[in-house]
């Protein structure tokens, strides 16, 4: 019913930018928020940022000065443009949406396959 599709992750050397893209498509009624997760192998999948539908924001203390979220709503696509990139921002990058499908009663999370995101010279 819905889809959450992630592009622009990749190699990147220390320092340079990335910026990914997740377009959320399906029977959608209603976005509540969108943002974006990140996990490395043997770690819980942590938050790197999210927006509400309201424009509020939230993101990791790592990130904060470096990774700016942002959102077409027309579009249902969420971005986060990532620039100074570490080697430990290394990870794959998960999209997350909570939103309303129609015809059901409340919002749910769903999420992207993910995309890899590699920093390293």
């Amino acid at each position: 019913q819905v889809q959450l599709v992630e592009s622009g992750g990749g190699l990147v050397q220390p320092g340079g930018s990335l910026r990914l893209s997740c377009a959320a498509s399906g029977s959608i009624f209603s976005i509540y928020a969108m943002g974006w997760y990140r996990q490395v192998p043997g770690k819980q999948r942590a938050l790197v940022a999210a927006l509400t539908s309201g424009g509020s924001t939230n993101s990791a203390d790592s990130v904060k000065g470096r990774f700016t979220i942002s959102r077409d709503n027309a579009k249902n696509t969420v971005y986060l443009q990532m620039n100074s990139l570490k080697p430990e921002d290394t990870a794959v990058y998960y999209c997350n949406a909570v939103l309303l499908v129609k015809g059901d009663a409340y919002g749910k999370d769903y999420w992207g396959k993910g995309t890899l995101v590699t920093v390293s010279s």
